[in-house]
């Protein structure tokens, strides 16, 4: 075990602290452009670094989007690398989405990029599927948990091609989400404030599909803000008290640069929207 704190009590602490909102850092083409800066590795630097500034300062959690620096190619991953460090030196946690999933020793080498201790690209927590099967996590979750960081695992994410799958019945009766979201909360039980071990869920699924109320770990729920997930459907979905849910907004946000102020201004609206009780129905 390393020494530092469970990634789910870090988290717990983090979100007490700035609220729930998980800010994605999001280089796409269209957004750099739309800053006036060139899409080249240069114009990926300023925009990410600019944005990381803003948002590592306000939002309990980041969550760069990995193919958007890797598509600038090794140039694209130093920049990657340097919005990692500013927003861990601004006090964010670091949610990498890479959604990395694989067998065997590939796997190993997926933890050891970016979860084991002495990682290369050392995140507090990553995204990964499970589709190679559940077990196929099962040493990046230990290894990940051992250093103190955490993972996020795809259960039902809310792009149309995905209920084919992930709704699917297995023989006892549950969808494949369930049987993730089931495994997940398996591996988090008796941890408390949460589990290190969270799940994907779209903000944009209809209520009623998945049954969440033993996961005891954090949900990232993608698709608040542009688009369309209310914090009314939010909490239709989650539960009023939203517990450990983190709405994760990034071209609602993206959109208000390159000016660090607009931006900011934006974190702050977004914030006080999850917070406000009447739209949290207390």
């Amino acid at each position: 075990m390393s020494g530092r704190e469970r990634f789910g009590a870090r988290l717990a602490k983090a979100v007490a602290a700035r609220g729930p909102l998980c800010a994605g850092i999001d280089p796409h083409p269209g957004l750099i452009e739309a800053w006036g800066l060139p899409v080249d590795a240069s114009g990926l630097e300023r925009f990410a670094l600019s944005a990381t500034e803003v948002l590592a300062a306000q939002a309990a959690v980041v969550k760069p989007q990995s193919a958007f620096f890797e598509s600038f190619g090794a140039a694209g991953v130093r920049v990657l690398e340097r919005v990692v460090s500013t927003a861990r030196d601004a006090g964010a946690l670091v949610l990498l989405d890479v959604k990395r999933g694989d067998i065997g020793s590939t796997m190993g080498a997926y933890t050891a990029a970016y979860v084991a201790e002495g990682a290369a690209i050392a995140a507090d927590a990553i995204t990964v599927s499970p589709y190679l099967g559940f077990g196929s996590l099962a040493q990046c979750a230990e290894t990940a948990v051992s250093a103190g960081r955490g993972i996020f695992v795809l259960a039902r994410t809310s792009n149309p091609e995905a209920g084919e799958v992930q709704n699917a019945k297995l023989p006892d009766g549950r969808t494949v989400a369930q049987a993730i979201v089931d495994s997940v909360a398996a591996l988090n039980a008796g941890a408390e404030p949460l589990g290190d071990v969270g799940v994907v869920v779209g903000a944009t699924v209809p209520p009623g599909e998945l049954d969440l109320s033993r996961l005891n770990g954090p949900v990232l729920a993608p698709g608040f803000g542009a688009q369309g997930a209310t914090v009314a459907d939010l909490r239709a979905l989650f539960g009023a008290s939203l517990p450990g849910v983190l709405p994760a907004s990034s071209r609602d946000i993206l959109k208000h640069g390159p000016e660090q102020a607009a931006l900011r201004q934006a974190v702050e609206r977004v914030a006080e929207v999850l917070a406000d009780p009447q739209e949290n129905g207390q």
